[in-house]
Order: C-alpha cells, then structure tokens, then sequence
C-alpha cells in the first residue's frame, strides 16, 4: 500500500527561526523548495541527500545506524515519555491512524512502573 503524499505543519521554535532566516539568506539560488543540494544546479534536496549527510555525521562521530527515521522515532518516544498526550505526537507526526504512532512509541518500562504507582497505588 503506498503513502498518501500529505502537506503538514511544523511547530518553528522562536530560536530556530533566526537560523532558518540565515539560511535562506545566504542561499543564491532561485530554487522554490525550502532545502537544496549544496552545489550547483541546487535542486530540492531529496530524502537520500539527507541520509546520506545523517550517515556520514554518524560516522564521524561514531555512532552506527544513523537515519531521519531513528530521529522521527526518538522524537514521539521521548515526547510520550515526558508526558505529551499520543494523540498530540500523532498530529506532530502526520498520522491519519494513531495505531500507526503507537508502533513508534517504544515504551520505557521505567515510566510504566512509575505510572502504575502513580495512577494505580
């Protein structure tokens, strides 16, 4: 079954906006899309530019296995950690289904305990 191809927002957190603002500053292209290639002709970078770049960071730092879904999971799993209703980390992520954000949640079993002596006794 293939994706639905959707347009979503995102939360710009009030700091992150000043860079954004450099970045697109700085840019000398005419390119319409938000990220581009490094180099000339700068066209839209695709999700394998960004893995790419994911990959070679984690080598540097030596880090394995690096990729924008491990960030897009730890994202919704540390959110549920700290308390953020799943129905709001389904809207954050972009999912019709919350079946589907509860697959990202990987549960931290030490939250379990501590929300069972809280909720529970």
């Amino acid at each position: 079954m293939a994706k639905a191809v959707r347009k979503g927002l995102f939360t710009l957190m009030p700091g992150r906006k000043i860079h954004l603002r450099n970045y697109l500053d700085s840019r000398t292209d005419e390119n319409p899309a938000l990220f581009v290639s490094l180099h000339s002709p700068y066209n839209r970078l695709e999700i394998s530019g960004v893995e790419v770049r994911l990959r070679k960071l984690g080598r540097r730092l030596g880090i394995t296995k690096v990729h924008p879904h491990k960030f897009r999971r730890t994202l919704a799993t540390r959110a549920i950690d700290k308390g953020m209703p799943i129905e709001q980390v389904q809207q954050l992520l972009g999912h019709a289904k919350i079946d589907t954000t509860m697959q990202y949640a990987m549960v931290n079993q030490n939250n379990v305990k501590i929300s069972h002596r809280k909720f529970i006794g």
